[in-house]
């Protein structure tokens, strides 16, 4: 699967280039519901550069299709994500993960 984009609003800005620092509002769910991350519960938002692999391989490639001021569902594959060893505790092994992901701004 890879990772599939499904706009929840559209947005009118510029579309990040890789390399570029994008900044992101975004909050992470199991495909159970559990959630396991957000920027928005720690009152600030997130930054990585695209392309850099700073982040999962679904992050990287899902957000550069997005634009400013979008809001996008971001469903990621295991290989896109934290794949079979997952992360202790947070994610389980082989897991799908669904990102609420809102594109800010770019740096």
């Amino acid at each position: 699967m890879g990772v599939e984009v499904e706009v929840i609003k559209q947005g009118d800005g510029g579309t990040p280039r890789r390399g570029q620092t994008v900044v992101v509002h975004y909050t992470g769910t199991l495909e159970n519901g559990k959630k396991f991350d957000s920027s928005r519960d720690k009152g600030r938002p997130f930054k990585f550069k695209i392309g850099a692999g700073e982040v999962i391989r679904g992050w990287d490639e899902g957000v550069a299709q997005m634009c400013v001021g979008q809001r996008a569902k971001l469903t990621c594959s295991p290989d896109f994500g934290y794949g079979g060893r997952g992360v202790p505790g947070v994610i389980p092994p082989n897991a799908v993960l669904i990102f609420d992901v809102e594109l800010l701004g770019l740096e």
